[in-house]
């Protein structure tokens, strides 16, 4: 059960001016994601403007509208289906039944762009693969989201989050060095693969403008995992190193961990010299650590953690974070508190930010939401609209974006398009 009076209680978005222009106005894709990293790509076009119209199967849709929270008034609507498919049109439409394939294909013909992320073989079984819709619209941008890619001895490998981070050594980089490797509660991978298909969408849009041609696009999530372990692989290819697990300190930078003041743990990064000789002259008056000719080389500190954690961790102890915080911010020394995700959420900084907010909900009144991280000055995103129930758009998306009268929709309907008709008539 959603906690309505919590979100009720949020602040509405903000609506940018009238009449702005949008980004990727007119431009129409064709849906066929679920869970997290293709939805999410989606999204992202649709913020921006974009006609995404979601193909799912009647009555269930997609699998990720399941996952909890879920909420009695909101059948097939839980949280983090919500969180992934604002903005975006749902039609249920059976792949199974010709029909079905039928109103798909025409769709296919009058879009920019077709996304999918099923398992390798599944869309050619339906014939939505790249060749045949390719044939139907040869401008047509069709991204593939896989986890290993659509061809190659991997390919019929399925693929989530976890198993990403694993394969990809990244849950061995994360955590301590006296225990297991840890993975990231957040699926990174995924959003880092949505993050990646948009961009490549986007790319291949921008190539299309120059000649007016379609083509194929590809993110796997594998290779973005891969990308994801940062400058690591780097650093091993170039010398065989193998990163550690660190916990909350880091290999390359000192001082740089969690510290106690007296009311809470807070994180501190000395990115280079400079921060360490303000951090010590400036914070903890102690210009003789800053000023030190050895400490104060970055090289020879990583060689001194435990020494200078250990006159940090007393200095702070002495104060709370009140005192501690203008103290950092006036001496340019990056740090910040540890904060649940809940404090983070109400932080004055996602308020200044306004990326938490309600939007307005057919059935709810509000749901919450998070904000796109993306601010354009004068294409800004749309008025945010709540992710759509499975099929709510079905008749509206047939009759604007095909042109087809409710004769035709109707026969559509008696043919199977939508599913069997004693499913279809269920609330």
């Amino acid at each position: 059960m959603f906690d309505q009076a919590r979100i009720n209680a949020l602040p509405e978005q903000p609506v940018p001016p009238a009449r702005t222009p949008q980004a990727l106005q007119g431009i129409r894709v064709v849906d066929f994601t679920h869970f997290v990293a293709g939805p999410l790509a989606t999204m992202t076009l649709a913020d921006f403007g974009a006609d995404v119209i979601k193909i799912e199967a009647p009555v269930k849709g997609e699998d990720f509208r399941y996952y909890p929270p879920m909420d009695p008034e909101l059948p097939a609507q839980g949280a983090p289906y919500i969180w992934t498919n604002r903005n975006k049109r749902s039609i249920g439409v059976d792949l199974k039944s010709e029909a079905g394939r039928e109103v798909v294909r025409a769709l296919i013909e009058t879009a920019d762009v077709v996304v999918e992320n099923f398992s390798t073989g599944v869309m050619e079984r339906f014939g939505f693969d790249y060749d045949s819709c390719a044939r139907l619209n040869p401008k047509l941008i069709y991204c593939s989201v896989s986890a290993y890619g659509r061809t190659g001895p991997h390919a019929d490998r399925l693929g989530f989050d976890p198993i990403a981070q694993a394969e990809s050594g990244f849950i061995s980089m994360n955590g301590y060095a006296d225990r297991q490797g840890v993975r990231s509660g957040a699926a990174v991978m995924d959003v880092a693969t949505a993050m990646s298909a948009t961009n490549a969408i986007l790319l291949a849009l921008m190539a299309r403008t120059r000649d007016g041609q379609g083509q194929f696009v590809e993110v796997a999530l594998f290779d973005t995992a891969v990308l994801m372990t940062g400058f690591g692989a780097m650093q091993h290819l170039t010398t065989g190193y193998e990163p550690q697990r660190n916990g909350n300190t880091s290999p390359d930078t000192c001082p740089s961990g969690v510290f106690q003041c007296q009311d809470m743990p807070f994180y501190i990064n000395c990115g280079n010299d400079g921060i360490f000789v303000r951090l010590f002259e400036q914070v903890l008056e102690r210009p003789d650590i800053a000023h030190d000719p050895v400490l104060s080389k970055r090289a020879n500190r990583l060689q001194q953690r435990d020494y200078l954690f250990d006159i940090m961790q007393a200095e702070f102890g002495k104060h709370p974070w009140r005192h501690w915080q203008p103290r950092l911010r006036a001496a340019g020394v990056p740090s910040g508190e540890v904060r649940t995700l809940a404090q983070a959420l109400a932080s004055e900084e996602a308020r200044d930010r306004q990326l938490v907010t309600r939007i307005p909900h057919p059935v709810k009144g509000w749901v919450p939401n998070v904000a796109t991280p993306l601010r354009l000055s004068r294409t800004p995103a749309v008025v945010e609209r709540a992710a759509p129930a499975v099929g709510a758009d079905t008749e509206a998306v047939l009759a604007d974006a095909l042109g087809l009268d409710e004769e035709r929709i109707e026969a559509l309907r008696a043919a199977g398009a939508f599913g069997a008709p004693a499913l279809v008539a269920q609330p």
